[in-house]
């Protein structure tokens, strides 16, 4: 993908980058940054004073990464305590695979595309000693931004390269760029030396030129895994591009509507906040001429001719408040439909505070559980895949003998909705004919919040307690 002569980004992904960078900006509340056509319709005086925006598209991101992996998923690989569950809950607690997911899913919902990297490597790479930080597998989230798919001819959906390129600035105003090419059972590094071509306003430079190749020693590496060690996530795709699909683009024109609408209505409050007032002829002081003396522009302040029919009064412009806010209503209830958020969801609409069961509220709920189970499906695929990747790279690269056999894991992933235990214990009690479905230790254990050895004590004085009142009961029956 990459030679000499090449423009770097590849132009037919200038728009996916560009994307990404200005969605992020709308999900951490930069919307001037984005919405910059707002010069046009505000006069310049309203733009110096104030530009007011709600940030959804952050709320938006942040709900579809909660109801995701707000409560941490569960990987199963054989029995409890088998080898092959052992090693599956090693790679993810070894790699804080948990955060790693909450974050990726935060990113995919505003870019539409997520990656993980696996690799043999030492966490710090290198910095430390290896017997203090040794060689294990590494997985990472791998910036999108820097991510550039090579697809197979005729099938724009079967990705069969994975190239990592980073641009990085050395002195003297030169750049290189690094290219790490993932291939299945190979990964093949190149340097190129780049002119910068373009910049924005902010002096980032987000054009160059390729003009040199540095050689590389080592530039082919074996894995030993017969995949490449990058996986691709989408949001959601279509069936003819690898591409995903955000969140948020379809409803940028919605959010600049609001942002505007919110902008105009400050405007017009702020104007109700210090009207000009109208007297009658005569009441203000006037100069050797007879000439009442007043600025309008300053003092808001002027008289009127008929001082028979006027008072002293301020003088407001409707401004269509209600229609502003009918409109602001609307185009947010708008946003949440298309957006598949409904109220509840929000805290709003009855949110389950008035004794609505859990049940209800799942319902009520179901556009968003329809949203984020479409999204489950794929990040269920990619990690299933991950982890099977990071198994044979340990069996391919490490020294010591492994006593698992790499196994594609089963995920379960939580709903994200709070959990209504009366409701859950009243059909566990009808669908097992009022049988004990629970445990004395668990349950005490799981309602206290217990360690094992706390839960030892805690059964032992129930025990205690429970032989000396049978005892006190014995005594009372035999002296009747």
């Amino acid at each position: 993908m990459f030679k000499i002569g090449d423009y770097f980004p590849p132009q037919k992904h200038e728009d996916r980058i560009k994307r990404y960078k200005s969605n992020k900006k709308l999900v951490q509340g930069f919307h001037y940054d984005v919405f910059e056509r707002i010069h046009n319709r505000l006069s310049k005086t309203q733009r110096d004073i104030i530009y007011i925006s709600a940030n959804l598209p952050g709320v938006i991101a942040k709900k579809s990464a909660d109801f995701l992996f707000g409560e941490t998923p569960s990987y199963a690989a054989g029995r409890e305590g088998s080898p092959e569950q052992a090693a599956i809950e090693r790679f993810v607690e070894d790699n804080d695979l948990n955060i790693t997911n909450y974050e990726s899913a935060l990113g995919n919902a505003y870019r539409g595309d997520a990656f993980y990297k696996v690799m043999w490597a030492q966490f710090w790479r290198g910095e430390l000693p290896e017997e203090i930080d040794p060689f294990r597998v590494v997985i990472e989230a791998q910036n999108a931004n820097y991510v550039f798919p090579e697809t197979l001819v005729g099938n724009d959906n079967l990705i069969m390269a994975y190239h990592i390129a980073v641009p990085q600035y050395i002195e003297g105003n030169e750049w290189i760029l690094d290219v790490e090419s993932h291939y299945p059972g190979r990964i093949v590094n190149r340097v190129f030396r780049m002119n910068a071509l373009q910049t924005t306003v902010d002096n980032e430079v987000v054009s160059w030129k390729i003009y040199a190749e540095i050689e590389v020693e080592n530039g082919v590496i074996e894995t030993g895994v017969p995949y490449p060690l990058v996986v691709h996530i989408p949001n959601f795709s279509y069936d003819d591009s690898w591409e995903g699909q955000d969140d948020l683009t379809e409803h940028i024109s919605l959010f600049d509507e609001l942002n505007n609408r919110l902008s105009q209505l400050a405007v017009i409050l702020d104007k109700h906040a210090d009207p000009a007032i109208a007297v009658p002829v005569g009441t203000i002081e006037e100069d050797e001429q007879g000439n009442p003396i007043f600025h309008v522009g300053r003092t808001k302040v002027f008289e009127v001719q008929d001082k028979n029919d006027i008072i002293p009064e301020y003088i407001t412009w409707d401004g269509q408040l209600d229609a502003n806010f009918r409109e602001i209503e609307k185009v947010i209830d708008l946003i949440l439909t298309a957006a598949e958020m409904p109220p509840v969801s929000l805290g709003k609409d009855n949110s389950g505070t008035s004794g609505a069961s859990g049940l209800s509220i799942k319902w009520r709920m179901s556009s968003l559980l329809s949203k984020i189970n479409r999204k489950r499906q794929y990040y269920d695929k990619g990690l299933k895949t991950l982890l099977y990747i990071a198994q044979l790279l340990e069996h391919a690269q490490s020294d010591e003998k492994l006593d698992y056999i790499p196994t594609v894991p089963k995920i379960t992933f939580r709903d994200g909705l709070p959990d209504d235990e009366l409701e859950m214990a009243n059909v566990m009690s009808i669908r097992t004919g009022g049988m004990p479905t629970i445990s004395q230790r668990k349950a005490i254990k799981i309602l206290d919040n217990l360690t094992e050895e706390q839960v030892d004590d805690e059964v032992r004085r129930i025990r205690e307690e429970q032989d000396t009142v049978d005892a006190s009961i014995y005594n009372m029956e035999g002296g009747g």
